[in-house]
């Protein structure tokens, strides 16, 4: 059955400080209807303007997410968008009295109390879904930032970060299941360096900001009479460094909170594609900018109605990465059991391949004499065969290795596949191969059609004496 759409059960509103401006705002958040998505009106000024919560809105990306719409703007949007995100709310109507979302205790987790404390409850539409049926990227390669999406039947989001610090280093984060977040992920605050903390304070750029709602990371040596003066501006009685290389003015929910609070705001930059989303999310050092330009390249698709599933670039015409005698090398299977021709395409994660579907296949002489159609499970071992390419060439020597079918899931049959048909295979690694074990998806397309589609799990193991 599908899914539901769901608002909060009633009003619920909280008050603090926007970390930027410094301004006392109270932010109420209010049911509402049916593909109303995520709104922002601001109470304070003349007539209510309403802001929506969309990528093509987001002006600003330093340091926090703005969104502005004819003309008013919210600032410091994406721990709030994140809480009603992972809890599962599509529909909700924010009144605000200023300028800025309150950065409360820097994390989510205020927001998801109290849109717990009043529930959550469903609506007769069904939810919407944006399914990424190919690979999207967005990179910075100054920056060695990089975002990419690939096909997946539910929502998964890996961050990884590396601030080339002592203190931090590199740190991941995993979100299988968008439950988690909960429990998780939402108590995870922001963080911040010291020197940049200095230089923040200085410029009076965080006039709502205090030693209550950040992470503070002690990237140089620092004498006791600096430590002083940063209580003495903070308000603090006294602060010390912890041992771990941050300010004992709070304690960590997590060794790696700070991966872990990249990953919340990833999820609430993504809340601005307006949908929900299926796919599997891998952030290399994400940061808002990034966050939002890759909801803008899903954003465009959504807008666009391009939700059906995609084939892979293919050109006849074009040199294959691997022809069938490159593919012989990797595989063992061999006539008549072999239904991959040449492999197009392939990286880490993702690979393309076809198999020309001919009259003269051995098969089509019982499957049917009058109606020749490839047999289903035929179709499922092609795809198997492209995804063994990939799984095999993770290893230096393939040839002493074996693939065997350990699950076969979520098969769907399209349409059929008959003599003269090319088949078009995109197999996509879903998590990366644990032990020998590899979770596979995968899709068929003829033409722009797509016939089949499934989803794996295989053992990569040595053969018996190799």
């Amino acid at each position: 059955m599908a899914e539901k759409q769901r608002t909060v059960a009633k009003p619920v509103s909280l008050k603090g400080k926007g970390l930027h401006s410094g301004v006392e705002v109270e932010v109420t958040i209010n049911p509402a209807a049916e593909n109303h998505g995520y709104q922002f009106k601001r109470t304070d000024l003349e007539g209510g303007p309403v802001i929506r919560a969309l990528a093509e809105y987001v002006k600003i990306t330093e340091r926090s997410t703005t969104i502005v719409d004819k003309g008013a703007s919210i600032t410091t949007v994406e721990h709030l968008l994140a809480a009603l995100y992972g809890l599962g709310v599509d529909n909700a109507l924010m009144e605000i009295n200023g300028p800025e979302v309150p950065i409360i205790d820097g994390s989510a987790k205020p927001f998801v109390e109290a849109i717990l404390s009043v529930g959550i409850v469903e609506q007769e539409a069904d939810r919407q879904y944006f399914q990424l049926r190919e690979k999207y990227e967005y990179r910075d390669n100054s920056k060695g930032i990089e975002i990419i999406g690939y096909p997946d039947d539910d929502f998964f989001v890996d961050v990884h970060i590396d601030y080339d610090s002592k203190v931090i280093g590199h740190q991941y984060a995993s979100l299988k299941d968008i439950r988690e977040f909960e429990t998780g992920f939402s108590a995870c605050r922001t963080f911040v360096f010291l020197h940049e903390l200095e230089f923040l304070q200085k410029n009076n750029l965080i006039k709502g900001g205090d030693l209550d709602n950040a992470i503070v990371i002690m990237d140089r040596p620092v004498s006791q009479e600096e430590i002083d003066r940063l209580a003495k501006l903070f308000n603090k009685p006294s602060i010390k460094v912890k041992p771990e290389g941050i300010l004992n003015n709070v304690d960590l929910a997590f060794s790696n909170e700070p991966a872990r609070h990249k990953l919340l705001d990833v999820i609430g930059d993504l809340a601005l594609c307006g949908v929900r989303l299926k796919g599997r999310i891998i952030a290399n050092k994400p940061g808002h900018n990034a966050n939002v330009e890759f909801a803008k390249m899903l954003r465009k698709q959504i807008k666009a109605g391009h939700n059906k599933p995609l084939p892979p670039a293919y050109d006849p015409d074009a040199t294959p990465l691997f022809d069938i005698n490159q593919v012989q090398k990797i595989l063992p299977h061999r006539n008549p059991f072999l239904l991959v021709d040449k492999i197009m395409y392939m990286d880490e994660w993702v690979v393309t391949g076809v198999k020309n579907v001919t009259m003269n296949e051995a098969f089509f002489v019982g499957h049917f004499p009058e109606e020749p159609i490839m047999p289903g499970v035929l179709q499922i071992e092609a795809l198997a065969q492209v995804g063994g390419v990939l799984l095999l060439s993770s290893v230096p020597d393939p040839e002493n290795y074996l693939l065997y079918f350990m699950r076969i899931d979520t098969v769907r049959f399209k349409r059929k596949v008959v003599p003269g048909d090319t088949l078009n295979i995109r197999m996509i690694l879903t998590e990366p191969i644990k032990r020998g074990i590899a979770l596979c998806r995968g899709e068929g397309f003829v033409g722009e059609q797509l016939v089949i589609e499934a989803s794996f799990m295989a053992q990569l193991a040595k053969k018996p004496g190799a």
